[in-house]
């Protein structure tokens, strides 16, 4: 691992920890992104930048790309500067966003096309996942490239599965959006209950914990739907987008999937609410605002 550059495209809630843990584990790092100051604190980090996705391309042997959303993974790959505009034969590229399925079949073979290879890489476990380096990554991808980029993605996750071919890790994701989406409200009804009862959300809460009823959610996002705290770890603006990615799979597959369906509705009222750029534990408020607000 030593001897492979490692290129980070995107430094986002999530890009920005994940590239420094990357730092930290003494890989030489070439990143680049779209605002200035997380740019610069990778720079003082001690990553390489780059103006461009194309030169970072130029220079890296690995490429991660954690941007926020397929057009987003378009416009760095095949936009005026892409890297497909510096791609090199050997190269691989990994992207760890969460990207519709089709397109990224299309991408994979554009790259291998180009003389590179693709893995599909998306995760789970949010910002403090990233800070920690303890991500759940679900992988697509050929074995071979599987396992050159296995050693890069173990320092940023705790749970690697290589599910299967290109885009398989993107399946994963979608399905595990959409269990993330309806935990997300059933955890707020069932803590709007409680307090509509006349019982303490917080002690409800704790009595669940270690049932069959207990979850991460519970745990992370009922804390904050009860400190009614709402700083993002996972915006509502992402969340909904990947529930209409994963109904836009299923739509391509000829089946239903009515509870996403209302669930995503219900995130899309936050949005027109102007509070898309809040967790998507904020769901609660669209639930019950007395209560949430």
């Amino acid at each position: 691992m030593s001897t492979q550059s490692v290129g980070f495209v995107g430094l986002g809630l999530m890009g920005l920890p994940m590239c420094g843990n990357l730092i930290k584990a003494g890989i030489e790092v070439i990143a680049t992104t779209r605002q200035p100051g997380p740019l610069k604190d990778v720079f003082e980090a001690g990553a390489k930048t780059a103006p461009s996705p194309r030169v970072v391309a130029e220079q890296a042997d690995v490429v991660i790309i954690m941007v926020a959303d397929t057009s987003a993974v378009e416009a760095v790959l095949n936009g005026v500067d892409g890297i497909l505009a510096g791609i090199h034969p050997g190269v691989l590229i990994i992207d760890m966003g969460t990207t519709a399925v089709s397109a990224t079949r299309k991408f994979a073979s554009l790259v291998q096309a180009a003389g590179g290879s693709y893995v599909d890489a998306p995760v789970s476990g949010g910002t403090l996942g990233a800070e920690a380096g303890s991500l759940t990554i679900m992988a697509g991808g050929e074995e071979q490239a599987i396992e050159r980029a296995r050693p890069v993605l173990e320092i940023l996750g705790s749970r690697f599965t290589h599910i299967g071919p290109v885009g398989t890790g993107q399946v994963a994701k979608a399905a595990n959006q959409v269990i993330v989406g309806l935990n997300i409200g059933a955890v707020a009804e069932a803590l709007m209950l409680a307090a509509h009862a006349g019982a303490d959300p917080a002690r409800v809460r704790e009595a669940l914990a270690g049932g069959f009823a207990d979850s991460r959610v519970l745990e992370v996002h009922g804390q904050r739907m009860i400190e009614r705290v709402f700083s993002p770890g996972g915006k509502v603006v992402t969340q909904r987008k990947d529930l209409v990615q994963a109904l836009d799979l299923a739509d391509e597959l000829g089946i239903e999937m009515p509870a996403t369906s209302l669930n995503k509705s219900l995130y899309e009222r936050l949005i027109e609410a102007g509070d898309g750029g809040l967790d998507h534990s904020a769901l609660i408020k669209v639930l019950d605002m007395d209560w949430a607000d």
